[in-house]
């Protein structure tokens, strides 16, 4: 009897042209939605229709238990590819809505030399738009403000946000003060892993070096570790270079494993943040603002300054109540040189253009003691269409 058994490098093979396979098909998709945007503009619907998505995916579970893949697996799957599409056509959109902003090469400045998570949020965000990069390393939240004020960048990227360690205040404060406009955003996982120079045990680490917030984020780990000497750096790459240089078995960096590996570091312990599900929120600025198609889903970032008196914060968010505008953030910073006095900063659902917004602007001004929009840009949090998963 021959034997059919395939060797490894034939079960390889074959896994190989099965992959390239797929990339074909995933771009022939991603071609695909693009003519779909097209077709949205005379029509005038939005990029996203859940209602289509939750259909979709229905079918596509069904077709999947034909070939034995759970419901799980596929939806998973199709998620991902379903966020990439609307992500896709809202940059096409928004590259028709704004031509003179559709530049194939960017100058970016962000916080960290190669590596830092602003660097990864800067590439992720950028290759989206399939934009080439110019990047512009800077040492400080101050520095990159100024790098596009100047006209030295055409953006900024800067976190604003964390699930585990919260607002990044300093941001908060700086965007009180620039000229510049918030004119995109994207949430980039935050992966923290142990990194080390040389070959060493965890019990052997006495110093940490990493930016303060990461150190926040995972200060459950550091408490579990004992005393552990914190130092504090201008960016995680500045800390994996630190670590680098010193290549000593006591000392080690909290940072990304995959940047780490730019810097000749490996992971000795990873998934070290206090949340597993640790998300830092960065937003784009830019020297203009950009407008955004009334086709996708937008958010505008307004500051404002009530009355020092009895309940004229909650005045100002009735109006968006009554208007049934959502608001997704509402974060308070004391304004400099006057004491007791709150600058507020607000983040809602809403396209800056829409009627809605237009009055709920009008009343707010007369509610207000100073309000100044930050920008309005697209929405690019694309929340999965929910389907049960019934097996």
């Amino acid at each position: 009897m021959t034997d059919t058994r395939y060797s490894l490098d034939d079960i390889r093979q074959n896994v190989s042209r099965i992959d390239n396979a797929l990339l074909e098909l995933l771009a022939e998709r991603r071609a695909l939605s693009l003519e779909v945007a097209k077709s949205k503009i005379s029509t005038a619907k939005p990029v996203r229709d859940q209602t289509r998505e939750h259909e979709l995916l229905l079918k596509l579970i069904e077709s999947g238990k034909l070939h034995q893949l759970d419901a799980q697996y596929v939806t998973q799957i199709f998620h991902t590819i379903i966020e990439d599409s609307v992500l896709f056509q809202q940059a096409y959109l928004q590259k028709l809505a704004n031509p003179d902003s559709a530049n194939p090469t960017a100058r970016v400045a962000f916080l960290g030399a190669k590596g830092s998570y602003s660097y990864l949020a800067s590439r992720n965000y950028f290759s989206r738009k399939q934009t080439n990069l110019v990047e512009l390393s800077c040492s400080t939240f101050r520095d990159i403000f100024n790098t596009v004020e100047t006209g030295n960048a055409d953006y900024g990227v800067l976190p604003i946000e964390n699930t585990s360690s919260g607002s990044i205040n300093e941001v908060y404060d700086l965007l009180q003060h620039t000229s510049l406009s918030i004119v995109g955003e994207i949430t980039q996982p935050i992966e923290h892993c142990l990194l080390t120079a040389v070959d060493t045990k965890l019990e052997h680490i006495d110093t940490l070096y990493s930016h303060p917030q990461p150190h926040q984020q995972c200060s459950e780990f550091l408490h579990s570790m004992g005393s552990i000497k914190q130092e504090y750096c201008s960016s995680t790459a500045e800390a994996m270079e630190q670590v680098a240089e010193l290549k000593q078995p006591n000392v080690a960096a909290i940072g990304n494993a995959s940047s780490g590996e730019l810097y000749g570091l490996t992971s000795i312990k990873s998934d070290i943040a206090n949340q597993q599900e640790n998300f830092t929120r960065f937003i784009v600025v830019a020297r203009k603002p950009v407008d955004v198609t009334s086709l996708i889903p937008a958010k505008t970032t307004l500051i404002m300054s009530t009355a020092q008196k009895a309940g004229s914060l909650v005045e100002c968010l009735l109006v968006l109540k009554n208007l049934n505008i959502n608001m997704s953030k509402l974060e308070s910073r004391p304004v400099i040189g006057n004491p007791w006095e709150e600058m507020f900063y607000v983040d809602v659902e809403v396209n800056l253009k829409s009627d809605v917004m237009q009055q709920a602007l009008e009343e707010l001004t007369r509610l207000t003691r100073f309000i100044k929009v930050l920008g309005c840009y697209p929405s690019e949090n694309v929340a999965p269409t929910e389907v049960e998963l019934l097996d």
